[in-house]
């Protein structure tokens, strides 16, 4: 199955249960026999029934019981090794160059829910880095479309994204979610002009939103919570700073990390980046609304 995430298209071979489990896909099929751009997709992911080859641990990431081990196997090869709450999920082993893996579920059958709780988190692994030089990046943020622009939430887990996005939704009139956890953005350039554009895309967290959207992006808001409500223009580095730890990537690797950094640095230079100390009430999602829109007109 072939599938197209802002543009870019990616494959993925693995048996009909699998696939059939991929419904959050479904918005992003592409008609391999109607669309001979296929060829030309990122990457490809076969998923198999095999034992994944041992590896050396190189670092390793933590969230609310989440974890993904990143090392290398004796033939240097990258790889993932995913982990829900103390349970081993699958392992994504990677070529040099991303453009092609393998997810290795092991010999024995697994649950449908771990499963697709692997296959997702390889795609967004393999995405992420496969995209890296194409000035793409997926986020970890709640995406808001108003007035025809799109609008990222950015901050720490548990900082208030979601819930500053319900809040948009509740209080500004005409506002739309379209991701509530990894939108997609890519640079562009046209008649000189530089420009973001922000995509939907079939990871969205815990909150089932997976439209195949896109919209300029209007702007960069970083959240953080406190007993007022306060708005404030970031530039140059700071808005470099703000949005930089929102990008999924492997900074360790100076190629991958090259094509983030001039990514980051794009987005900050022609994308409007605000700092909302904020309060989760009403007053908090207008005064950043009538903000940030009216920077834009």
């Amino acid at each position: 199955m072939f599938y197209k995430v802002a543009e870019h298209i990616f494959e993925v071979n693995a048996c009909d249960e699998i696939l059939s489990q991929m419904s959050n896909y479904a918005p992003f099929a592409v008609d391999s026999g109607a669309e001979s751009s296929c060829k030309n997709s990122v990457f490809s992911l076969d998923v198999q029934n095999e034992v994944a080859p041992e590896y050396t641990e190189d670092i390793r990431q933590d969230e609310e019981g989440q974890v993904i081990i990143c090392g290398r196997t004796s033939d240097g090869l990258p790889a993932f090794d995913f982990w829900l709450f103390g349970k081993p999920m699958g392992v994504l082993v990677c070529e040099k160059d991303f453009k092609h893996a393998v997810l290795l579920l092991g010999k024995e059958k697994i649950p449908a829910e771990s499963s697709n709780f692997a296959v997702n988190n390889a795609l967004m692994v393999l995405y992420a880095l496969a995209t890296a030089g194409f000035e793409t990046a997926l986020f970890h943020a709640a995406g808001i479309q108003y007035k025809g622009l799109g609008y990222l939430f950015l901050g720490k887990s548990g900082t208030g994204k979601s819930t500053h996005a319900r809040l948009w939704l509740k209080y500004n009139e005409g506002s739309e979610l379209f991701n509530d956890d990894n939108p997609v953005v890519r640079l562009f350039e046209k008649d000189g002009r530089k420009f973001a554009v922000a995509y939907g895309s079939p990871w969205s967290g815990k909150t089932p939103c997976y439209k195949n959207v896109e919209m300029e992006l209007g702007g960069f808001v970083l959240l953080s919570q406190a007993p007022f409500n306060k708005i404030s223009p970031l530039r140059g580095v700071s808005a470099y700073a703000a949005i930089m730890p929102s990008i999924s990537g492997m900074r360790w690797n100076k190629n991958l990390a090259d094509g983030l950094h001039q990514t980051e640095n794009g987005l900050a230079s022609c994308v409007p980046v605000w700092f909302l100390e904020c309060l989760p009430d009403e007053d908090a999602a207008r005064l950043c609304c009538q903000t940030v829109v009216r920077e834009i007109q």
